[in-house]
């Protein structure tokens, strides 16, 4: 899959990021890695069980199974939204996540589908414009089709994905606000992460330029008032400052004092940078 999912309760964190260290390191530190926690899942881990999940004791007899299930096609849905400070989100692939207050993606590989709800906001309108062709030109070099869709004219084909549509949630100025509350982030420059590690805080104010990112350094994404922490790895940075990206993370979440147990950490190699990651810098075509 190209991804390292890191799932676990508080007393396996060691022995986890260790072996999450040992498998980026025998996959040459190509992956993104994604570090989850017991009951604060992210969307993409969830929609990686289509039959959802079930909690077992661990141990020897819960085993190691082979999954009976490939890939699959891409299906994924993301939220746009806020008025000053908009960024998207992926969410639960449902009509529970809509609501006409915002704009939505659905994204199906080689169709990504582009919603707008009958009370979305300017701004956003034009971020789901703007997104919609990120992931079509840097996800699918350009190999995508566009549907743009008004709330009410719904396709056959994204029905045959979401089922029959609801009625759909109101939406209110509040919840805007508060997204540009959580939608703010800063980058920061790291370096010595292997023994004390030091910050430079590089820009507090996205979107960030593209070439802030230097190859030969490790960065921090700090998304945390959204509960998210990216670690941006340089195709030159020093090899043991790569394979400290886990410690990089969690040294940084215990500094900005954010809640360990609920802030998703995602580890990006240069060249393997996620759609959520790319939307906080200018024009990274």
């Amino acid at each position: 899959l190209g991804m390292i999912e890191i799932s676990f309760r508080q007393i396996n964190q060691v022995a986890c990021a260790m072996l999450a260290t040992q498998l980026d390191n025998f996959l040459g530190g190509d992956p993104v890695q994604h570090r989850q926690v017991q009951g604060y899942e992210s969307p993409e881990f969830m929609n990686l069980f289509p039959r959802g999940v079930s909690y077992k004791e661990g141990g020897v007899e819960s085993g190691f199974r082979k999954s009976q299930s490939g890939s699959g096609p891409v299906q994924r849905l993301y939220q746009i939204k806020g008025k000053r400070n908009i960024r998207a989100k992926e969410v639960d692939l449902s009509w529970q996540s809509f609501n006409k207050g915002d704009c939505f993606i659905l994204d199906l590989g080689e169709t990504i589908v582009s919603w707008i709800g009958s009370q979305a906001n300017i701004f956003e309108k034009q971020k789901v414009r703007e997104i919609a062709t990120l992931i079509r030109d840097t996800d699918r070099h350009g190999k995508a089709q566009i549907t743009n869709i008004n709330e009410g004219d719904e396709t056959q084909e994204m029905l045959q994905v979401l089922g029959a549509m609801p009625e759909l949630k109101e939406s209110t100025p509040e919840e805007d606000s508060q997204a540009d509350a959580s939608n703010s982030a800063s980058l920061y420059k790291v370096s010595d992460a292997t023994g004390s590690m030091k910050l430079t805080k590089v820009s507090e104010k996205s979107p960030f330029a593209k070439d802030l990112l230097v190859r030969e350094d490790c960065f921090i994404l700090d998304n945390g008032a959204n509960g998210k922490i990216f670690v941006w790895k340089g195709s030159g940075a020093n090899a043991e400052e790569k394979r400290a990206a886990l410690k990089m993370a969690d040294d940084f979440i215990q500094q900005m004092n954010y809640p360990k147990m609920k802030t998703q950490v995602e580890i990006l190699p240069q060249g393997r940078e996620t759609v959520i990651f790319k939307q906080f810098f200018q024009n990274w075509n």
